[in-house]
């Protein structure tokens, strides 16, 4: 019953007409699809189905751990069987080629401390990308690590200008803490939003009764919905994540222009400073740093340690960091993504160093320091501090929740497209 009532309602739904590429926002996504966090499989599902209203230029591998291009022309694969459905639909729909032809590999791995390394073929195509002669801005939704953005920034710093970054931070900066140093240090102009935990409200919180709940819905209204439907409901056992989405549902609804305005995306506020926390020794849980913020360590070396001895960092006994030694000081970087207490331990080949161990606490930041916008990143853009934005730890989920059964609704109507073709 729920089914035909959601094909009445598409039915009865004003025709959407595609916009003028003139009109339809400029993107570049850069994904780790495939790698370590499988939500990415859903969220480019959505992405494809909604391409009609996009004008895609880029779609990025940036992983960090095993995610590779050939994940992103898995999913093509299933559009490509869809296609012919969807082009019905609108003209503005890319062919499968198309989209092939667009999807680039990017960096495999961190740089290392200094965020930024050689050229990749995905930051090569962002910087080409960013130099078209187009009037609109470039949004580049960053869904995984963020060094092809860093890099581009590097080799092309005139692009700046261009772009509109949304990255999808928490798990993602804690993994690719050097680079978004290196871009926060010397790119502080950069328009960017950083969403540490408002895209949670994608799938906590908000409606999830009866056919709105994560699991409920996939089976409702995705499963058997065409090759792309099929394909969203095989991963993470047909329960709805797609923690990158808020990225499109930015472009889909709200203002864009004006993270300060509510849309599917979240609602964001300036950033602050003090985010980063410098610590010259080992810390003890006593001491502590940001929540989403860095934590940088410059820690003297003891005697006897040479610039030719090296060092490894393995915070919450399962994330490796490298260091840099500069025969002075051990430097190193983490980005703590969730309030607690973080354990850290070195490896060394210099015996004293080895096994050396601290901890510290991770901390929200207090409304005394939020409530003063950044005037060194005058374009930066965060989760909302509020407790009212908040669903229950995560800042700012409620900006995005609130517009559940809006954003589901949608992405159910529109997974009709690929079941059949348009009835004139």
């Amino acid at each position: 019953m729920k089914s035909h009532l959601f094909a009445l309602l598409f039915l009865l739904a004003p025709a959407i007409h595609a916009a003028p590429a003139a009109e339809r926002p400029r993107v570049v996504v850069s994904t780790d699809i495939g790698g370590t966090d499988p939500d990415d499989f859903q969220s480019m599902v959505h992405l494809l189905l909604y391409a009609d209203v996009l004008d895609l230029e880029g779609i990025l591998s940036s992983p960090f751990g095993p995610g590779r291009l050939e994940h992103i022309l898995q999913v093509i694969q299933h559009y490509e069987k869809d296609y012919p459905n969807l082009k019905t639909y609108s003209s503005q729909y890319p062919s499968p080629d198309a989209l092939r032809a667009i999807s680039k590999q990017g960096a495999f791995d961190s740089p290392g401390p200094a965020g930024v390394g050689k050229p990749t073929e995905g930051s090569a195509w962002l910087i080409q990308c960013a130099r078209r002669p187009d009037p609109r801005p470039l949004h580049v939704l960053v869904w995984g690590g963020i060094e092809d953005l860093a890099q581009a920034l590097h080799d092309a710093p005139d692009i700046l200008p261009k772009l509109r970054v949304y990255f999808i931070g928490g798990p993602n900066k804690m993994w690719s803490v050097d680079a978004y140093n290196y871009i926060e240090q010397h790119h502080p102009k950069l328009w960017i939003i950083e969403a540490n935990s408002t895209y949670r409200g994608w799938f906590v919180g908000g409606n999830q009764q009866g056919e709105w709940g994560n699991a409920s819905f996939v089976a409702a209204h995705i499963a058997g919905r065409g090759a792309l439907g099929e394909y969203f409901s095989t991963h993470l056992k047909g329960v709805i994540k797609m923690g990158d989405t808020p990225s499109v549902g930015w472009l889909l609804h709200g203002k864009p222009d004006d993270p300060s305005q509510p849309g599917w995306g979240g609602r964001f506020v300036r950033i602050w400073d003090g985010r980063k926390t410098i610590f010259d020794h080992l810390t003890t849980e006593s001491e502590t740093a940001e929540a989403f913020g860095v934590a940088e360590f410059a820690i003297p070396l003891p005697a006897g340690m040479t610039r030719d001895h090296s060092a490894r960092v393995l915070f919450d006994n399962r994330i490796t960091v490298n260091s840099t030694n500069d025969g002075r000081t051990l430097h190193f970087r983490f980005s703590p993504r969730d309030a607690k207490i973080w354990s850290y331990v070195i490896t060394s080949d210099f015996a004293p160093m080895n096994g050396q161990s601290g901890r510290f606490t991770a901390v929200p930041p207090p409304p005394a320091r939020t409530s003063r916008p950044s005037t060194l990143h005058p374009n930066w853009w965060i989760d909302d501090p509020a407790p009212s934005a908040a669903e229950g730890v995560h800042a700012g989920a409620r900006s995005v929740n609130q517009w559940r059964e809006d954003f589901l609704r949608d992405f159910a109507l529109r997974m009709l497209r690929c079941q059949a073709p348009k009835h004139e």
